[in-house]
């Protein structure tokens, strides 16, 4: 298990901007190029469980994540099944100003197909990938005060 801390990227957007956008699967679905095949299924309560598909090194992989909302701290994600099947991440957003969210990410990953020594870099693949997909979806969405 690895353990990784990534902070202080930043949405050009307000937390509620974020929270709107994180809670719109539709929208937020659509900007990531990276997803196909996107499936929510609520679980009840705050949690939801995502299915899909991803294009991980060049081959489309099943991914299923349970995501609790914890609006508006942040989320968890357990990854149920894919490249990282039995990791766990926090995902916090603590508002830097009215119009800017930072992001920051803390979770116990694994991988029942890579070797503990590369999981590091292919998790910040992974989350750069989703961050890069997400940020200007985000900034066109948002209307500053």
């Amino acid at each position: 298990m690895v353990h990784i801390r990534d902070e202080g990227s930043r949405f050009d957007g307000s937390i509620e901007t974020v929270r709107r956008y994180t809670n719109m699967p539709e929208l937020h679905g659509k900007a990531h190029a990276s997803y196909r095949n996107l499936e929510v299924k609520p679980e009840g309560g705050a949690a939801i469980t995502l299915t899909m598909e991803r294009n991980w090194m060049g081959s489309w992989v099943k991914v299923s994540n349970r995501v609790t909302l914890l609006p508006p701290l942040g989320t968890v994600n357990e990854h149920l099944a894919g490249p990282f099947a039995g990791s766990k991440m926090f995902t916090v957003y603590p508002p830097e100003d009215i119009d800017y969210t930072r992001v920051d990410v803390y979770g116990e990953f694994r991988s029942p197909t890579l070797p503990e020594a590369q999981i590091e870099a292919a998790v910040r693949h992974w989350l750069e990938e989703a961050y890069n997909e997400d940020a200007p979806a985000i900034k066109a969405f948002h209307k500053p005060l």
